[in-house]
């Protein structure tokens, strides 16, 4: 349900209906927007509820019930794009955010290179995996706590915010002490006890669609995310899902991207180097993202990709990346971005 406020509502008069809905046993969101602000009612008995109890109060112009079942996520809630300030990075505003780094951090020396490249070549924000959920529980597993340490020297040294996995609950509390953003993988998008971990502590979320999930369900699961934040802090990644085609290790999803964003007003990015399953298609993959409009890349780079503990078949070299990123910089000018 969403109570839109007349344009001149008070802040006692919003205040007033937040109070009400709090009351009754529901969850309140606001947004407070150009044109309006919008108090959003979520819980799990809202359909029981009439307009009405809200419609009488003042400053009140009208009660629309949301028909969609995700609800903070959707453009009903909130029109305009969300733009997320972390530090001096803004994701989804004119400039294009590149986060790029190895898929694990498996030591300093191989963070700090990857730091230092990724920073001389534009990218705003260092990736790596300090935990690092494998299929086969017989692969590397991730440094942890050491791994997170190292992330944490690269980002002293070279200024670059930190964007790592997240892979239990248990782990939110440690891996958010470090993290700037706390990234929710593939395989856990609907692992909810998770998702209801980093809500709480109301960090950054770089949230990947599951393999096989519907836009619906990764705008559910970014619900489970933004119900603890009075604003949207949810950065969606579109990363490839399985499909019947095999010609490379995910189908890339990116023409779901204008659908998206009809649908949500959270930024989306996307990752071309997971559906790409060779280093040489990652290029291509990021430039046809870029030119569908997304409002950043998260790349996997490497110093010795042949020898990278994961993911080393689809880790750009650093002369590659370099390569990518003056092409993406021209690219960016096309669509009225900024590198």
């Amino acid at each position: 349900m969403i109570i839109q406020m007349k344009k001149f509502a008070t802040e006692q008069e919003v205040l007033a209906v937040v109070k009400k809905v709090k009351d009754i046993g529901l969850g309140a969101q606001v947004d407070v927007g150009e044109e309006m602000t919008v108090v959003v009612v979520f819980g799990v008995n809202t359909g029981g509820i009439e307009t009405g109890v809200f419609q009488v109060f003042p400053g009140v112009e009208q009660v629309v019930r949301i028909e969609k079942p995700y609800k903070l996520a959707s453009r009903d809630f909130k029109v305009s794009d969300t733009i997320i300030d972390i530090g001096p990075v803004r994701i989804g505003g004119r400039e294009l955010v590149i986060m790029a780094g190895p898929c694990s951090v498996e030591s300093e020396k191989q963070i700090m290179e990857c730091a230092q490249i990724a920073k001389a070549c534009g990218a705003k924000v260092l990736r790596g995996g300090a935990f690092k959920p494998r299929t086969s529980p017989f692969s590397f597993q991730g440094l942890g706590i050491e791994g997170l340490k190292m992330l944490q020297k690269a980002k002293k040294e070279t200024g670059l915010l930190i964007v790592t996995e997240v892979v239990s609950s248990e782990t939110v509390r440690l891996v958010s002490e470090y993290a700037d953003i706390l990234q929710i993988g593939a395989r856990n998008m609907q692992n909810y006890p998770l998702l209801d971990a980093v809500g709480k502590t109301q960090k950054p979320v770089l949230l990947k669609r599951g393999f096989c999930a519907t836009l619906e369900e990764l705008l559910m699961a970014a619900d489970y995310i933004l119900q603890y934040n009075p604003k949207p802090n949810v950065i969606l990644c579109l990363r490839g899902i399985r499909t019947p085609v095999d010609a490379n290790r995910f189908t890339f999803d990116i023409c779901h991207l204008p659908k998206l964003r009809e649908l949500t007003h959270l930024p989306i990015i996307a990752d071309p180097s997971h559906p790409a399953k060779y280093s040489r298609y990652v290029p291509d993959l990021a430039y046809g993202a870029i030119a569908m409009g997304v409002d950043g890349l998260i790349v996997e780079i490497h110093p010795n990709p042949q020898n990278a503990q994961s993911d080393g078949l689809q880790s750009l070299k650093f002369g590659d990346f370099a390569t990518m990123m003056e092409a993406i910089g021209r690219l960016a000018e096309v669509r009225g971005r900024i590198v």
